[in-house]
């Protein structure tokens, strides 16, 4: 293992950095193991940790700017070997290449209660190791052929088969384990004759003392051995000789090779137990390296697919790491699914990772706003018309369930559906088929639906406003979007994906977001969500007379917000919020308690000054 950082952008570009040290602080001071001259990197800005495991864990230490793996905004994340990491202005890319090493062979464990046995011989797995040479062509044969296999299956088969080549074994069995584990994780068996298909029967007695005491076993004439002469599958296969050998590699067994003939002519010797163990020594390692590979490949296809769903939906917080596993699990499905939350959540983020992590990925994604368009507009935009079904119907057009035809179609506040359009769109869930506005003839649709709403559906069945029909077949699947007031641990990082998505946007140097700003952000409620809260950045960045975000760059709604942080405010927006305060009092003493009045003593609208008391926390004041 060589783990490092090679930087490819920044003031050290080019520079090579080795990560020896169980922990690495990463910053703009000279004190730390890595330090970055550039005033876009915080004092200590992120630190790298090594654990026992020899995994490699990033750190943000609330900088100001945040850090980024691979372009998305962190807190806390085990890096993986390729990913980038942009301190600052500074990108890197974190390696941690692995290097082959040789096996050592392991003491075998003897039973003083087969020391007696005629029929059973027993030989620690390093003595063999030294009569190799006479079996070096086939050692030779058999190296070459399964270093150069990487899927374990494969693996499996062409090593017995090569083991049948040279031993006259009528069946045999490769068992593996994982550390810790009781049962045997991967079991594969193979007939000389009639390949894997055939069943292959293993003494349990047998494997289980090869595995717990790592001794190689050979018994020949096995129905008559005190030992394992009783064992049921010895006796239901009419098993004469077993050969079994551990696989054994730093010192621990990671499973075994398992050898039986059922033909009272044949039987195994010591060249043969020595030939099978000098096998497994190589093949331990060749088995080793593909269940590594085969699970490194799992990892990262899982962590591909939740990456793009990170890129998709900012936040590391426990209710978007539970949508994202909902998301990782809905997605290869077709089933339809009902996302509900409230407006600027994400809904269509949502629903758009749903899409590209599906079978369906390479398919048209196609988004309709059922609440943007009337009734007549939105039936034609979603089922399209024949030509001269309505006046200005000039030529046939295709609709937008025929466009998504093969992919996914997502019908944002389906809610507000009227109720022709919604008869008609349970007639394409049940049916996957619809006509044409004026058209006769039905068109059929390979589709997935979904749907999204802020709307309570429950109440708008009881209310005769929404289909209870309808509403089964959408909510086959229910997906719950979070409110940003819910997660404000995710606030800095959203706060510093817009900073540097604006930043490029505007064409100008990454912008850092003050102390006083981010505490401002994270006290507000956001009652837009994330939607709001874009916006705001988007605001600050383009008005922002510096490099770096203050509170008068933020709206007045976040800066209203009573703080309930121990940062202290500047002393001008603290004045100002004081001032708000006593002209509402005021008015409010004024008009006898009546918002009403006292909104028209202020000059300004009833729902405003409702706001103004809400984030001011006011309330407690005015019952006094």
């Amino acid at each position: 293992m060589n783990p490092r950082l090679t930087a490819i952008a920044g003031p050290l570009k080019g520079m090579v950095f080795n990560l020896t040290e169980e922990e690495v602080c990463i910053g703009r001071e000279s004190a730390n193991g890595l330090c970055i001259a550039d005033s876009s990197v915080s004092r200590r800005h992120c630190r790298i940790k090594r654990d026992a495991a020899d995994a490699f864990t990033i750190f943000d230490l609330d900088s100001l700017n945040s850090t980024f793996i691979n372009d998305v905004p962190v807190k806390e994340r085990e890096l993986r070997h390729g990913d980038r990491v942009k301190i600052g202005d500074s990108l890197f890319l974190f390696h941690l290449l692995e290097t082959d090493s040789s096996t050592s062979s392991t003491r075998i464990l003897f039973d003083d209660r087969f020391s007696a046995s005629r029929d059973t011989v027993r030989m620690p797995v390093a003595d063999t190791i030294q009569t190799m040479a006479r079996d070096l062509c086939a050692l030779m044969k058999i190296s070459a052929a399964i270093n150069s296999i990487h899927t374990l299956d494969e693996l499996q088969q062409q090593l017995l088969e090569l083991i049948f080549e040279v031993v006259p074994a009528q069946r045999g069995a490769i068992l593996l384990v994982d550390e810790g584990a009781e049962e045997f994780s991967s079991v594969f068996g193979l007939d000389r004759q009639s390949g894997p298909d055939a069943t292959v029967r293993v003494s349990r007695t047998i494997t289980q003392q090869v595995r717990r005491e790592g001794v190689s076993i050979l018994s020949n004439e096995v129905p008559e051995s005190d030992a394992f002469g009783a064992a049921e599958s010895v006796i239901a296969s009419q098993i004469q000789s077993v050969l079994a050998v551990p696989l054994v590699l730093y010192e621990k067994v990671l499973g075994l090779v398992y050898l039986y003939t059922t033909d009272p002519t044949a039987s195994f010797d010591e060249d043969h137990l020595q030939l099978v163990t000098a096998i497994c020594n190589i093949a331990a390692v060749a088995l080793q390296n593909v269940r590594h590979i085969e699970s490194l490949e799992s990892e990262n296809a899982e962590l591909r697919a939740v990456t793009h769903i990170e890129h998709s939906m900012v936040g590391e917080s426990d209710s978007m790491n539970s949508l994202y596993k909902m998301v990782s699990r809905v997605a290869p499905t077709d089933s339809t699914v009902l996302i509900r939350g409230e407006s600027g959540t994400g809904k269509e983020l949502a629903a758009r990772a749903i899409h590209q992590n599906s079978p369906r990925a390479k398919e048209p994604f196609v988004a309709v706003n059922c609440a943007a368009l009337t009734e007549t507009l939105l039936e034609s935009e979603l089922f399209g018309h024949e030509k001269g079904a309505f006046t200005g119907a000039i030529a046939q057009k295709k609709g937008k369930l025929e466009v998504a035809d093969g992919g996914t179609i997502f019908l944002d506040e389906i809610g507000e559906l009227a109720p022709l359009l919604q008869a008609k769109m349970l007639r394409v869930l049940q049916e996957r088929e619809f006509e044409r506005v004026g058209g006769t003839r039905s068109i059929k649709v390979d589709l997935r639906l979904i749907a999204a709403t802020n709307k309570d559906l429950e109440e708008a069945i009881r209310q005769g406003e929404f289909r209870q029909d309808l509403y089964y077949r959408l909510n086959v699947v229910s997906l719950e979007m979070p409110p940003l007031r819910e997660r404000k641990d995710d606030i800095p990082l959203l706060a510093n994906f817009f900073v540097e998505k604006f930043s490029h946007k505007c064409r100008q140097r990454a912008m850092k977001i003050s102390k006083e700003a981010r505490t401002r952000l994270v006290n507000y409620d956001w009652p837009g969500n994330v939607r709001e809260l874009e916006n705001a950045i988007e605001r600050a960045v383009v008005l922002s007379s510096t490099d770096t975000i203050m509170p008068e760059d933020l709206p007045e709604a976040v800066l209203e917000t009573e703080s309930t942080s121990s940062e202290p405010v500047t002393k001008y927006h603290e004045a100002v919020l004081e001032k708000k305060k006593q002209l509402i009092l005021q008015a409010i003493e004024q008009s006898g308690g009546s918002y009403t009045e006292a909104a028209k003593l202020l000059g300004v609208h009833p729902n405003y000054l409702h706001r103004l008391i809400r984030n001011m926390n006011l309330k407690p004041e005015i019952k006094r």
